[in-house]
């Protein structure tokens, strides 16, 4: 498994399509699939940034993740980007709620947070843990 990565953070949204065209849009990620349920909600998605993936579907639909997801907060997702600047340049272009600007940290990394339309916290920044 060597390259692959072995962590997926996985998400679910009251409007899983306006989740997708945010982080396709304002953040860059690729996607990669969609699969939609009869009722046109998202059963699940993937999309790409990098060598990471996050998965996402639409809430409501059912199935033990779902249900176990009821009751949760928002979610923080940490997302490695080579140009900081340019990326939140891109997501303030597109609107996104900027919770801190892009700013130097005192352990080399250089980072800034935005939240998405349904509350989840997203940081992009210079800093890759090593496995």
């Amino acid at each position: 498994m060597a390259g692959v990565p072995a962590v997926y953070p996985t998400l679910v949204f009251a409007d899983a399509k306006a989740a997708i065209k945010l982080l396709t849009e304002a953040f860059g990620f690729t996607q990669v699939a969609v699969y939609e349920g009869d009722d046109g909600s998202v059963v699940h998605a993937e999309l790409a940034y990098g060598n990471g993936m996050v998965m996402l579907g639409s809430k409501g639909r059912g199935g033990a993740f779902d249900k176990a997801m009821t009751d949760a907060g928002p979610s923080g997702v940490y997302v490695v980007v080579e140009d900081v600047d340019a990326h939140h340049r891109r997501a303030a272009e597109h609107g996104v709620e900027i919770l801190m600007e892009p700013t130097d940290q005192e352990y080399g990394s250089r980072d800034y947070m935005a939240r998405d339309g349904e509350g989840n916290i997203w940081s992009f920044g210079t800093y890759a843990p090593q496995v």
